[in-house]
């Protein structure tokens, strides 16, 4: 973060409105520095150091946010789209300012983990194909998954457009009885992120995901109290272990 930045900048960035209406603001007395009355929008401010109270109100300025998301089916994982709802529809209003991002997508019909932030730099280092950061999902799989899927996706298998993956992880929560019309549920973890890798991977092996759900991406686990639709803001253990994650992982 640079030492100062215009107060204007700073009071549209903590949601005080745009910098024509902070200028108002500014302009009627209601914006302090310091215990000053402030007589210019565009002065320069230090965030942690200045005081700045807005009609008597302390302003608390934080650069980015990030948000864990449990997306639910039916929402797209996008800013905006023409026709469905975006995950960004399902944050309120007061979040609005700070412009933020999914990192990542899930598939409108897969539900999970969603991390929304602002902060770019983590983002990259989450999503950067050479970071190879592990993402793991719970899925329900038409068929009976057994050791020798465990050992093809150990392998890494081969998708319908001729890609190998690297080696998955899969952990079998429960063999199916396709006789009994039964599904199997599965936990697999995979290091890179192609388009529908998880249905594509149990497609080349012979069997159908029905339900599938990111539990995990990084250290970041989904809060299991958290309801689909539902999001909260990180902890402060959440928010730095995802950024110990991305340095260690700098390529």
């Amino acid at each position: 973060m640079k030492a100062t930045l215009r107060l204007d900048k700073l009071l549209a960035h903590t949601g005080f409105g745009t910098r024509s209406e902070i200028k108002q603001l500014v302009k009627r007395g209601a914006v302090s520095v310091n215990g000053r009355t402030v007589k210019d929008s565009g002065q320069q401010v230090h965030p942690e150091r200045d005081e700045i109270h807005v009609d008597g109100e302390p302003v608390v300025y934080r650069e980015f946010v990030y948000l864990m998301l449990n997306k639910p089916q039916g929402v797209v994982s996008a800013t905006e789209d023409t026709r469905d709802r975006t995950v960004l529809d399902l944050i309120e209003s007061s979040y609005a300012h700070f412009d933020l991002f999914p990192v990542g997508r899930l598939d409108k019909d897969t539900e999970g983990l969603l991390l929304l932030t602002n902060d770019g730099k983590l983002a990259h280092q989450l999503l950067s194909p050479r970071k190879h950061v592990p993402k793991t999902y719970y899925a329900e799989v038409e068929g009976a998954v057994d050791e020798s899927d465990k050992a093809a996706f150990a392998r890494g298998v081969t998708l319908d457009d001729g890609y190998v993956t690297m080696p998955a992880e899969l952990v079998i929560l429960h063999r199916g009885n396709p006789a009994q019309s039964e599904l199997s549920r599965i936990e697999l973890t995979i290091m890179e992120g192609k388009f529908h890798q998880v249905k594509r991977m149990f497609q080349s092996v012979g069997k159908r995901v029905v339900f599938l759900k990111r539990i995990a991406m990084g250290p970041l686990k989904l809060d299991p109290n958290l309801p689909a639709g539902k999001y909260r803001e990180l902890t402060e253990k959440e928010r730095l272990s995802l950024k110990e994650h991305g340095e260690y992982h700098k390529s």
